[in-house]
């Protein structure tokens, strides 16, 4: 298996630091509104990820964290009149319903910023006692041209940094020994959530939040650090200066980097008025269409949105969903007998090319096209001609390696034909005093769905 690593720019064998097991951090959102299809790239890849190496075998520690202290958080909490853990945790809990609904797997650890502050400072104190950052005034920051190596992610040269456009710096106050020196910690400001510190009330740097949580809950060494490609400068840049400053080892060995989203072939903005929320596209599509569409484009090639490509996604998502039910609704019609060599050699082939676009830099856009041919196959097969076995297990195959991706096969649906035909067999169960075989047969419409009500003008039925 292969990936493209940042810091190399190479794509390289992956080998985790323990055999078997996999640590895997990724940065989440920060939880002052709904969440944009921006932040749904990530969510949804690195799931597939997740997905992909616990299907290798993989134990994945998989940590995604929530930044529930931050300014727009705390502008949001003063615009309403309430405390910022109010809206941190409203939308901690919306983004939660948004990930389900794209069938994002809650993380081994979900950690919230502002319940891990105490190893924030200690990070900090031990920064400070080793020279790699100082305080003025309640400030704290890294002093920067202490980590030899920085710049080494982005590429970015300190001098050049320093003397080329001012918006390239981390900040930019006067206090600083150095402008390219950036906040570990602030003091706290009127109407802001403060906590008790070495240097006075205040509140962290958001850089620091993601070093101190990835390393409490995954060590100081980490396998795969993800994240959108808008957070290799500064934000991943300083969270290797802090982590390796403090560890004096290497921090991440593999830094992944989705692409950025496009609307209409132009970048998504909340001035351009092209911003979507995800909650905006369920309201059109279900969110597994958002998920395939996602999917359909490697990761670290640009995607562009479109309503023309939602509906080609959706048509997609369509075909392959229509297989599956295919395949579940005549399972039973096949020949008997064991999976003919010819069956297993087919199905094996698919399988051998998914997982070999996979491991290439986890490419689920040609995995994607792999799903595709396999629904082409199964096709063009018939019951009557397909041995029992080899017609389950294909269908199994596809089930196991199009789950990899979040495609599910669709909910067994119960025709209105079907429900009166049970109904008359439950009728003529309790006529004869079955009444065991009555009472499953309503559980059994029951699990699919279906409320039954004995009323003097006879049974009713109604739909979920």
């Amino acid at each position: 298996m292969k990936i493209y690593n940042t810091l190399s720019r190479t794509k390289e064998e992956f080998v985790p630091i323990e055999p078997g097991k996999v640590r895997m951090y990724v940065c989440g959102p920060t939880v002052y509104n709904l969440i944009h299809i921006g932040n749904a790239r990530p969510m949804i890849f690195f799931d597939s990820v997740r997905r992909y190496l616990e299907y290798k075998g993989y134990e994945v520690n998989y940590v995604s964290n929530f930044t529930d202290v931050d300014d727009k958080i705390i502008k949001a909490a003063n615009a309403e009149g309430v405390d910022s853990s109010v809206i941190s945790e409203r939308y901690i809990e919306e983004c939660k319903k948004d990930m389900a609904g794209m069938d994002v797997r809650p993380a081994t650890t979900h950690p919230k910023a502002t319940e891990e502050i105490g190893g924030m400072i200690k990070m900090i104190r031990q920064l400070i006692a080793e020279g790699h950052a100082y305080e003025v005034n309640g400030t704290v920051y890294f002093r920067v041209r202490s980590f030899k190596e920085y710049g080494k992610l982005s590429g970015k040269n300190l001098d050049e940094l320093e003397s080329g456009s001012r918006t390239l710096l981390v900040t930019g106050e006067d206090e600083k020994e150095d402008p390219m020196d950036f906040v570990l910690w602030k003091p706290k400001k009127e109407g802001e959530p403060f906590w008790r510190s070495p240097w006075g009330e205040g509140r962290p740097g958001w850089h620091i939040e993601c070093s101190v949580m990835s390393k409490k809950y995954l060590g100081e060494e980490i396998d795969i650090h993800g994240g959108g490609e808008d957070l290799i400068f500064p934000h991943h840049e300083n969270e290797i200066a802090q982590s390796e400053a403090c560890s004096g080892h290497v921090f991440a060995h593999y830094w992944m980097h989705n692409a950025f989203l496009n609307i209409n072939n132009v970048k998504m903005s909340k001035s351009l008025g092209n911003f979507l929320l995800v909650r905006d596209i369920s309201k059109q599509y279900d969110l597994s269409v958002l998920r395939f569409f996602m999917l359909s484009a490697h990761y670290r090639s640009p995607l562009n949105f479109s309503p023309e490509l939602m509906e080609a996604a959706k048509n997609g998502l369509d075909r392959i969903q229509t297989a599956m039910a295919r395949l579940r609704d005549e399972a039973g019609k096949g020949i008997p007998g064991a999976e003919s060599q010819q069956e297993r050699a087919a199905r094996e082939a698919f399988t051998y090319r998914f997982e070999e676009a996979m491991d290439d830099d986890f490419n689920t856009a040609d995995a994607i096209s792999v799903i595709f041919e396999m629904v082409k196959y199964a096709n063009t097969l018939e019951p009557e001609k397909t041995t029992a076995e080899g017609w389950n297990a294909l269908r199994q195959n596809l089930l196991k390696l199009a789950d990899i991706l979040g495609i599910r096969e669709p909910e067994e649906t119960i025709l209105d034909a079907d429900i009166e035909a049970l109904i008359e067999e439950r009728q003529a169960a309790r006529k004869a005093k079955n009444y065991a075989r009555a009472d499953e047969i309503r559980k059994e419409l029951a699990d699919r769905g279906i409320l039954l009500e004995d009323t003097k003008e006879g049974v009713k039925w109604k739909r979920k």
